[in-house]
């Protein structure tokens, strides 16, 4: 195990974390994204380590606010979310061995195309949505979280277009990365993929995680929610991008 790769992956675990409690979304996009662009570690092993650490940032995000989660939706979700997995996982083990470069580039356009989806500020719906959209945009998701541990950008786009509490869309989302991240740990257990490597890395960021969701949680940044999203923005735009050029050229 190399220390110095270990530290600067735990220093993006830390910064992700803190952004996705404060927001709801992101932690998977900013961590695959940053990892993938430094070259620390393949993306397969990426993917494992941010459903491990999403386990116990859900968690202690949630903890006494599971009153504003609406199971019912996030139970919609779960339906697609699953089939969307494994079809998403089976994907990166056939491209992790076949075609890295294509990899990397549908890496980089899932993150633009994620950050995009940040900034757009739709009207919210007069109804809730159907159930049958919510099974949808779980199944869009469950593939973004089996290929690249990117759950968020469809169901963000969807949430934040209900006409729910904000506090609500953030439990909802947190809980369904929480439920999705189980479910896909579970897969990659039997597929083989919980090396010893993984799990050490999993567990010396942790700490960070933990600690970092209770500072967003009791120290949220001094910006308004839209000069967040903007911060996210911009940040992801750059990731994107980068990793689009760097697989094109």
């Amino acid at each position: 195990m190399d220390y110095t790769t270990l530290l600067i992956f735990s220093g993006i675990i830390a910064a992700a974390t803190y952004v996705q409690t404060v927001t709801g979304f992101a932690l998977g996009m900013i961590v695959m994204g940053a990892v993938t662009m430094l070259n620390l570690v393949p993306i397969a092993f990426t993917s494992v380590v941010i459903s491990l650490v999403t386990l116990v940032n859900g968690l202690t995000a949630i903890k006494g606010e599971r009153q504003a989660l609406d199971r019912r939706r996030v139970g919609a979700v779960m339906i697609g979310i699953v089939p969307g997995l494994a079809l998403g996982l089976y994907l990166l083990t056939f491209l992790s061995s076949t075609h890295q470069t294509l990899l990397h580039f549908a890496l980089g356009l899932a993150i633009f195309v994620g950050g995009m989806l940040i900034m757009l500020r739709p009207e919210p719906l007069e109804q809730p949505s159907s159930q049958p959209v919510f099974m949808g945009a779980g199944l869009a998701s469950g593939f973004l979280a089996g290929l690249f541990s990117l759950a968020g950008p469809p169901l963000v786009y969807l949430f934040y277009r209900q006409p729910f509490e904000l506090k609500t869309i953030r439990i909802c989302l947190l809980g369904i990365f929480l439920a999705c991240s189980s479910v896909r740990t579970i897969m990659v257990g039997f597929q083989g993929q919980l090396t010893a490597d993984v799990l050490i890395f999993s567990a010396c960021c942790i700490p960070m995680v933990m600690l970092f969701t209770w500072g967003g949680k009791r120290f949220p940044p001094p910006l308004s929610s839209t000069n967040m999203r903007r911060l996210a923005f911009a940040l992801l735009i750059g990731i994107g991008a980068s990793l689009m050029l760097r697989a094109a050229f």
